[in-house]
Formats: C-alpha cells, sequence, structure tokens
C-alpha cells in the first residue's frame, strides 16, 4: 500500500445554485488537486456530505471523479456505517473495480465498546474483496477506537492496512504508531497534527485544506517524511490560519467557501448544513490574499 504514503485528499461535493450535483466544478477539483501534486483521491468521504446524496447521486460523484482521474491516481472510497451487516451488503452491492481500498469509519450514534469496534471491523475485513482502512474520528461519532484496538485490527487481520485516525490526540497517534506492525499505515485526519504525526513516524495524510492548497499541503508532507523539518514546518505555519478558517464553522463549509474564493467551485452546501458566513468569507479572503504574496 505504498501508493496511500503521502497526500490523500477527501473531495467535496460541490452543488448547482439549484442543489444539484455540479460535475463541472468537480472534474475541475479533481484536475487541480492532480495537477497540485497530491498522492491519491477520496471518494465519499465525510467531507462530501454523503449523508445528504441519494443513491443515484453517489453513482454520479463516483463516475465523474472516476472519468475525471482516468487512472491517473488511486481512488480510495468511503463505505461505513453504524450497521455491520448494511455496510458488508453495500460493499457487496459496489462496483469496487476502479479503487484500490476502502475507507470505513467507526459506527456512529450506538457507541460500541472495543470489543464491538474490534468486531465490526472484523466482520468488513472478513467479507471485503479491497484492503480497509479503518477511520477513527470520535468528533463526527461518539466513540474512539484505543490505540490497542487498531493495533490489533492490523496484526489479525492483512487487508486492515491502515488507520485514519482524525481525533487529533497526539498521545493516541504515538501509542498507535509505537506498537503498529511496520507495514501499517497510520494516516492522519487531522490537518493540524498532521505533520507532528509524519515527524512521529505516520505515513501521511487524508486531508481538508490540502483541496485548496494541494501544491503546499502534499509538498510539506513530502519533506515531512523525508526529515526535511524546517522547510516543512515553514509551509506548515505557512497554512495554519487558512486551516483553522477551514474548520471554524464546520466541515465542509469553511473548505468549500476557501475553495469558492479560489474559483473552484460555488460555496453552497446541504441542510442541515448551512453556507460560511460573511465574516468568516471575508477572513478566508484576506488571508488568502496574504498567502498569494508570500
Amino acid at each position: 500500500m505504498e501508493q496511500l504514503r503521502g497526500t490523500g485528499v477527501a473531495l467535496i461535493t460541490p452543488f448547482t445554485s439549484d442543489n444539484k450535483v455540479d460535475t463541472e466544478a468537480l472534474t475541475k477539483l479533481v484536475n487541480y488537486v492532480i495537477d497540485g501534486g497530491v498522492e491519491y483521491l477520496v471518494v465519499l468521504g465525510t467531507t462530501s456530505e454523503v449523508p445528504t446524496l441519494t443513491k443515484d447521486e453517489k453513482k454520479l460523484v463516483c463516475e465523474t471523479i472516476i472519468e475525471a482521474n482516468k487512472q491517473r491516481l488511486p481512488l480510495v472510497i468511503g463505505i461505513g456505517g453504524n450497521n455491520t451487516q448494511a455496510v458488508i451488503d453495500e460493499i457487496n452491492d459496489f462496483d469496487l473495480s476502479e479503487f484500490t481500498a476502502i475507507l470505513s469509519v467507526t459506527p456512529y450514534y450506538n457507541k460500541p465498546s472495543q470489543t464491538g469496534l474490534y468486531a465490526h471491523f472484523s466482520e468488513i475485513a472478513k467479507n471485503s474483496p479491497l484492503p480497509i482502512i479503518l477511520y477513527n474520528v470520535p468528533g463526527r461519532t461518539g466513540v474512539s477506537m484505543s490505540a490497542d484496538t487498531i493495533n490489533r485490527l492490523a496484526k489479525n487481520f492483512e487487508n486492515i492496512i491502515a488507520v485514519k485516525e482524525a481525533s487529533g490526540d497526539l498521545s493516541l497517534n504515538m501509542a498507535v504508531i509505537k506498537d503498529k506492525p511496520e507495514d501499517f499505515l497510520f494516516i492522519s485526519g487531522d490537518d493540524f497534527s498532521t505533520l507532528p504525526s509524519v515527524f512521529m513516524g505516520g505515513s501521511g495524510v487524508i486531508s481538508v485544506i490540502g483541496i485548496a492548497f494541494p501544491k503546499e499541503f502534499s509538498e510539506m508532507v513530502r519533506l515531512g517524511l523525508k526529515g526535511e523539518v524546517e522547510k516543512a514546518r515553514a509551509i506548515h505555519y505557512q497554512l495554519m490560519k487558512q486551516t483553522n478558517l477551514a474548520f471554524k464553522e464546520g466541515n465542509p463549509v469553511g473548505i468549500k467557501a476557501i475553495l469558492a474564493e479560489k474559483g473552484l467551485c460555488k460555496p453552497y452546501v446541504r441542510l442541515p448544513l448551512v453556507e460560511a458566513s460573511n465574516s468568516l468569507k471575508a477572513e478566508i479572503k484576506a488571508d488568502i490574499q496574504i498567502i498569494s504574496k508570500l
């Protein structure tokens, strides 16, 4: 899974003013991030507003990204949920022929124990034709996998090949990295702690801010992986305010506002999310102007 080392980006779903999937903008975004030098693309992740997409819209998003990508980069597909059998059924029903791996989030709302989390991902691993990336994001799901659970799954299932760890908890990051199998990938799911996790032995990131700044963010990660601390750190601090702004009013509200300011899509989101405030848009515009002069 070396092809998943470095920077992946969790693609948004752009919408038109009449609330339809904007395939033209999505194609533009795919080309933009590929030209920016990212290593792979994540389809139908949290940032895509997947809970608000219909089955037909999910298919349209996948087809649009596959066509725009033209097999240039590996594709990871998000398939997860809080009903284990339903996740397995979706994996079995989905055309996975263009994808390298499945990103599967921890069950949300029903808050399983560590034993339940282990059993959930065990069943998915036993029934998946593709490698699995565990996705730990307690801020959204209400439950966090422990380092022991993550590493136990990594050691017991050859097709569980990575974790996307998005808690931002560096102590958890270190505990996973310290005891993980050598070929198991630790992928940051938190833009703020990406560089520290790379310095500690992580493999890279699935990024949000990297959609807007693919050249800078992917170069920062590559420098970090090579141990070029000062150069990597300079880019981290250069993007720090924009990263804060991306999450100030929630994701993908902020990143869509940033992408809109850069002329890559419109800032529209679907309810229950609402568009970024005028004050946030003004902050984003001012900081982008500063970055462009650096």
